[in-house]
């Protein structure tokens, strides 16, 4: 692999050479080597981070030399993480948090300080100084987003309770990391003005400026953003659509960036001000392969940067380093969990699938070592640790999978809540909107103990459901993995009851491109409607209105003196009409 790479990379040399295009000899260099070596990662079902940080660190200066100097681009790979805060701003809506409050706000809050300042200590008492050790502390009591959320659904364990609990303590990391980059810039300016500067005075400015520019956002972005959207979506270009996506998370991240703050706390806000509009699901669609793109970047350059001969260096430090904090990690999360509430088994899982270091490690602690307030070869080491610690994040999984199987035997299940029961059915059918229309369609079934999961965006009207013992989930159907999060492989159907015709039609386009053998029945408005979501692939479509005024006729028919015979007759033969000539020609609507 080696070999071919260098020949890609001498090829690359004698090609564009004479060109003169800013670091497109790098770009192809990332590329080539992401061809090659990531499908080895997906073979053997790793994470892609890591997978990123293998290629950084194989083609830059201290693997083939294939790349020299990195710092170019890494600084347009750092849009990557502008991205990255933007998607997790659309994720966490003001109705999510308010949901997940006690786990997300309470054990999540916990969970960062409690470990943050018991690894800031174990720092100090390594010698670092306190500002040194407060970042590092802070970085490595973040855990990886992406790893454990694809390894929960991998494992078909996202719904179980340890997921659900872990889940939302990420949630709460993802959050953190926002006032820690603001610390980041704070101890920065500190180091580089030395005793002259008042910590004091700096902190109260990045405050000041930091409310000032969240609420200039906060206040422009509810009356503008929506606004614009709705504009452009009426235009119905969707090259414009996301040209004002991208605009929407680099103007938010100039203007905290200008403000002296992290752009990514821009690029948040301007998620979290889109996260309650019904653009969210075609934003989070058109922006995945910039942030997907450029996160891979930022992980290749941070790759690129790493010197594994630090690990033959300070293997000794490397392995103390992992060994003590993803033990400590493990032990105070899972602490933690117990204090509230929570089985010994599930706290136990859940400290164990958030033990390892997360990929905001680099993030930040490359901020600190850019701002002087981490040493370099200190840094090396942490995050060499935190890279390995993150590849060991499947085993330490598989680990409190084995416990719960020798601890609880056949029992395991009762670690789970309803949620767990997910993992039980087949044939099952998904209803994608439980609103009036999904709602009787579950009654019905259930009457007939037909098993269904249902999928909805109303955080009021799901936990409703639940208290009833009704299996149905906050979530966007729209979404391949929350389909696959409800064992959409196993459902023998889906119904789509959305009342966001745009939405309903997605859902059955992406359905039948994904899973093509999975029967689609779907909701129609109107005419129109249908003609789109029969073309789309639906299964079979029901025309909402006309099915409506059928009823309606039958009832009048009836009241008139007509028999329910001829009613029923007459209501017959205008439905079998009707949908015979949409199937023969669809065309004629338009």
């Amino acid at each position: 692999m080696e070999n071919e790479i260098l020949s890609a990379g001498a090829a690359v040399e004698a090609v564009a050479g004479g060109i003169h295009v800013p670091y497109l000899r790098e770009a192809i260099v990332f590329l080539i080597a992401a061809v090659a070596v990531m499908p080895l990662f997906h073979w053997f079902r790793a994470s892609t981070v890591l997978g990123y940080l293998f290629i950084g660190a194989l083609i830059g200066p201290h693997g083939v030399a294939l790349i020299g100097d990195a710092e170019g681009v890494s600084q347009i790979g750092e849009l990557g993480v502008v991205f990255l805060l933007f998607t997790i701003g659309l994720e966490l809506s003001w109705q999510r948090l308010r949901s997940m409050r006690t786990y997300v706000l309470g054990l999540g809050s916990a969970q960062v300080l409690v470990c943050g300042g018991a690894l800031t200590g174990l720092f100090m008492a390594a010698g670092q100084s306190v500002f040194a050790s407060t970042i590092l502390g802070f970085a490595l009591a973040l855990s990886s987003t992406a790893i454990v959320t694809q390894l929960l659904i991998e494992r078909g364990e996202f719904a179980a309770q340890p997921g659900r609990i872990a889940f939302s303590i990420l949630l709460m990391q993802d959050l953190a990391v926002v006032p820690l980059l603001v610390m980041v810039s704070i101890f920065s300016a500190y180091a580089q003005g030395g005793d002259e500067v008042n910590i004091f005075q700096l902190a109260g400015i990045a405050m000041l400026k930091a409310a000032l520019a969240v609420a200039l956002i906060l206040t422009v972005g509810r009356y503008v953003l929506r606004w614009t959207y709705g504009v452009v979506a009426r235009t119905k270009n969707p090259e414009l659509f996301l040209a004002l996506s991208l605009l929407a998370a680099l103007l938010t991240a100039v203007a905290t960036g200008a403000a002296g703050l992290s752009m990514a706390l821009g690029a948040f806000l301007a998620g979290l001000l889109l996260s309650d509009t019904e653009f969210r699901p075609q934003i989070e669609t058109d922006i995945q392969p910039f942030k997907a793109l450029l996160l891979g970047l930022f992980f290749i350059s941070v790759g690129i940067g790493m010197d594994f001969s630090v690990l033959r260096d300070n293997f000794d430090a490397v392995l103390a380093l992992i060994a003590v904090f993803t033990l400590l990690k493990a032990l105070l999360i899972a602490g933690l969990t117990f204090s509230f509430g929570q089985t010994r088994l599930c706290s136990l899982r859940t400290g164990l699938l958030l033990a390892s270091g997360g990929e905001f490690a680099f993030v930040v602690i490359s901020g600190a070592v850019a701002g002087g307030v981490v040493p370099l070869t200190v840094a090396h080491v942490v995050q060499l640790s935190a890279a390995v610690s993150m590849a060991l994040t499947p085993g330490l999984a598989a680990l409190g999978g084995f416990l719960q199987t020798r601890l609880d035997g056949r029992q395991g299940d009762r670690e789970r809540d309803a949620d767990g029961s997910i993992e039980g059915l087949e044939a099952h059918v998904i209803i994608a909107g439980y609103g009036r229309v999904g709602r009787t369609i579950g009654r019905l079934l259930s009457e007939q103990q037909l098993p269904f999961v249902a999928l909805d965006l109303d955080p009021m009207r799901s936990r409703l459901a639940r208290t009833r013992g009704e299996l149905v989930y906050y979530g966007d159907a729209a979404r391949a993995e929350m389909l696959e999060r409800v064992g959409i492989a196993r459902a023998s159907a889906v119904v789509v009851t959305l009342d966001d015709s745009a939405a309903a039609s997605r859902l059955v386009t992406a359905l039948r491109a994904k899973w093509p053998k999975v029967p689609v029945y779907a909701r129609a408005r109107d005419r129109e409607h249908m003609i789109e979501l029969e073309k789309a692939g639906a299964t079979a479509v029901v025309h909402e209105a006309l099915e409506a005024s059928l009823q309606l006729s039958g009832h009048v028919l009836r009241a008139i003196g007509a028999s329910s015979e001829v009613a029923a007759t007459l209501i017959d033969r205008v439905r079998l009409e009707v949908y015979e000539r949409q199937a023969v020609a669809p065309d004629e609507a338009h």
